[in-house]
């Protein structure tokens, strides 16, 4: 699948327990929703990832995939990145936005562009916008043109 039509939606961090089940951070709004997602990755093959449950009060939950059985077999898995298909996301009202829908968009600071979007991080103060350039700004109280497909901070 081409890069521009995936969404990446989580990351495995960790085995749990002996049985090959992992612990996988959640990037979804609700980490329920992997439930309904059709994973996939370079790892193993579409279909392969099944959701267990939810880890109350954190963004994280246990998936089985098949044909890893063993602990062993999770932790080389450790790192790996999830992704669903852009097409599968539910439709979004007006000024709503998907975060990968943004990489690309121009940053500009009091009227002068001050980079590009190259991704979003959050380290649990907020979400902060990567620039192409390597700087950081928070996106806390920004606004999106998505016309002119800038965003001001």
């Amino acid at each position: 699948m081409p890069d521009a039509k995936k969404i990446l939606v989580g990351k495995i961090v960790a085995p749990q327990g002996i049985r090959g089940e992992v612990r996988v951070q959640s990037y979804a709004e609700k980490p329920d929703d992997f439930q309904k997602f059709n994973v996939s990755s370079a790892r193993f093959a579409d279909g392969d990832f099944k959701f267990v449950r939810h880890v109350p009060n954190s963004n994280v939950i246990i998936a089985k995939i098949r044909g890893v059985d063993n602990r062993n077999m999770a932790e080389e898995l450790r790192g790996t990145e999830l992704f669903i298909v852009r097409d599968a996301l539910p439709d979004l009202g007006a000024d709503e936005y998907y975060q990968a829908d943004l990489i690309g968009f121009d940053v500009v600071r009091n009227g002068v562009k001050i980079g590009v979007v190259d991704c979003f991080q959050n380290y649990g103060a907020g979400d902060i916008i990567e620039l192409d350039n390597g700087d950081m700004v928070s996106f806390v109280g920004a606004r999106v043109d998505f016309d002119a497909r800038r965003i001001d901070v």
